[in-house]
């Protein structure tokens, strides 16, 4: 009776201390190992007394029962149901909804009560407090003026009381502080800001320097925005299309022509091809009359070869060459990579081999952390005895492509074409996960013979159960340096763990494609040229736009080139 009465002075001390237990879970009065399970629910000072009460009562409990009443589910269900984790679990719903004022409300409601706000907490508040104003535009109603400025008020605030509260900052509270100081229209806080992370050993990543970067842009304050470029590139931080195309525009409307060349240079390096948007501005370059007075009369084109050779093909890096006005056009390529506008021919852009054989040992290693081992291990060691091959066939894939079920059909007609087309008439390489290869269709005594005769050709390999046969007709491919035939785009998580920029190249310069139609089958092979932002010897430029892999929509191209007399 006596252990009873002090629960639940417990249990009013913790109500009135932090009334958001009112949302929780209570600690009823109920044998001791339910409520030793729930021990943690009140604060610190609370729990030791309810923990010392516990190791009384453990006198009469084995020492199994009283480790089992805090298990890992315990606390984490202790966590979830406490003041804070009320809180965390509210402030999350606001966040997933938009809604700064109930947020605040939470977050006013919470301080009056003494709860313990953590990195977590702040940051959402912040996050809610910068977003309310992000996407506020001149015509838009009071409603959202007014709703920016409260997240701009109060999100100083909150960030000066998470200061005070001594709770650690992350990449996450200087982003979003970054992105308040933008909307007060002072990116240099913004900037001040980015740098400040080194002193707390974090890491800048890309959307850290949005903020400072598009502002500078849209004030045209270009050197500023070169400033927070520069710091970027010192921090490791690749800027994408976005930020390049931002750079891209101040560097035009401030007349700047060795920036907007440098940044078209980095747009081809990094991007390739590149969005409407970002076509519009290299557009407005050209058409320009500040273009048309740009550039060197004479020249030395021994040395411009020279670059162009060691670059690889398809830019030279030394400078506008020419002068006079720019003719621009859109246009397409034709088969060969001959522009319809200027009649020039685009270049297929090399690779070096040693980019390859490194990339193939990442695409190796990725693989045997992702695949059991061994089964990794001995397609290398199958693959070395007997490849090469001229090309590698994405079974899977292939089979099903315009087909409701597996195909082997399809497949052995597109193995025939491939062996016609290679060089040493011999089978190409076909992956098969080993279920595609032993079950279902493969039970047919035609389909039998079929994958019988690959495998004793040495053309058939059958990843083992589990694996995911993407990873061995990738590295095959690469490691052969032979053409991929798949459909497969190549675009979801495990493509995105090769993090280079040497993928796109290789998988344009490999991959073929296959369509079918009532006229049979074709297969779509690379084109002899790049699709990539290019620089010819005589100082024109043809810039590619992104499309989808479209058979009957060709790529639209931006052709911008001056008079032969001119150059």
């Amino acid at each position: 009776m006596m252990l009873h009465r002090m629960v639940l002075r417990l249990q009013n001390y913790s109500l009135s201390r932090y009334p958001l237990l009112h949302y929780s879970t209570y600690v009823f009065v109920k044998p001791i190992e339910h409520f030793r399970a729930h021990s943690l629910l009140v604060d610190r000072k609370a729990r030791f007394c309810i923990l010392s009460l516990s190791a009384m009562s453990s006198i009469h409990q084995p020492s199994s029962l009283v480790a089992s009443s805090v298990s890992n589910k315990s606390k984490k269900k202790a966590r979830r149901d406490s003041p804070e984790g009320i809180l965390r679990f509210k402030l999350d719903t606001c966040s997933k909804h938009g809604d700064l004022v109930e947020a605040l409300h939470l977050y006013d409601e919470a301080r009056e009560r003494g709860v313990q706000l953590n990195q977590h907490h702040y940051n959402v508040l912040l996050y809610l407090c910068a977003f309310s104003g992000s996407s506020t535009e001149e015509n838009e109603d009071k409603d959202h003026e007014n709703a920016s400025n409260l997240g701009i008020k109060r999100g100083f605030e909150i960030y000066q009381q998470m200061v005070m509260d001594e709770v650690a900052p992350n990449e996450s509270t200087f982003t979003n502080v970054a992105r308040l100081a933008v909307l007060k229209e002072d990116p240099e806080m913004a900037f001040n800001l980015v740098k400040q992370m080194k002193s707390f050993d974090i890491l800048p990543k890309l959307r850290s320097y949005g903020p400072a970067l598009f502002v500078f842009c849209k004030l045209g304050l270009a050197d500023r925005a070169y400033d927070v470029d520069a710091h970027m590139v010192d921090s490791g931080v690749i800027p994408e299309e976005p930020e390049l195309s931002a750079l891209l525009k101040v560097s035009v409307e401030q007349k700047k022509p060795d920036k907007v060349y440098e940044m078209l240079q980095r747009l081809r390096a990094t991007v390739r091809q590149v969005k409407e948007s970002t076509v519009a501005i290299i557009e407005d370059w050209f058409k320009s009359e500040y273009a048309a007075k740009t550039g060197e009369e004479i020249w030395d084109m021994s040395k411009v070869g020279e670059g162009i050779k060691r670059g690889g093909g398809g830019w030279h890096g030394y400078g506008w060459l020419g002068r006079g006005q720019w003719r621009v056009e859109r246009t397409q390529m034709d088969e060969a990579g001959v522009c319809h506008c200027c009649g020039e021919k685009l270049v297929c852009i090399d690779i070096d081999p040693r980019e390859t054989e490194n990339f193939a040992s990442s695409l190796a290693e990725l693989a045997i952390n992702k695949e059991a081992k061994n089964d990794f291990v001995k397609f290398k060691e199958w693959l070395q005895h007997h490849g090469p091959f001229d090309a590698v066939v994405d079974g899977a894939n292939v089979s099903l492509v315009n087909q409701r079920e597996f195909s082997f059909n399809q497949l052995n007609n597109v193995v025939k074409k491939l062996r016609q087309m290679s060089p040493s008439k011999r089978l190409p390489l076909i992956i098969l996960h080993s279920s595609r290869s032993s079950r279902g269709p493969a039970q047919h005594p035609n389909n039998k013979k079929l994958l019988e005769y690959w495998r004793k050709s040495g053309a058939l390999y059958a990843t083992p159960p589990g694996s995911n046969d993407d990873w061995y007709w990738l590295y095959a491919a690469v490691s052969c340096k032979c053409l991929l035939l798949t459909n497969d785009e190549m675009r979801d998580h495990l493509f995105q763990l090769l993090g280079t920029s040497f993928f796109p190249r290789w998988k344009e310069k490999h991959q073929v494609r296959l369509s079918v139609s009532k006229d049979g089958l074709n297969l779509r092979m690379p084109p002899p040229y790049s699709i990539v932002i290019q620089e010819s010897e005589n100082g024109s430029w043809h810039v590619p736009t992104v499309t989808d892999d479209d058979l009957e929509a060709p790529r639209q191209w931006l052709c911008a080139s001056r008079h032969r007399s001119s150059t």
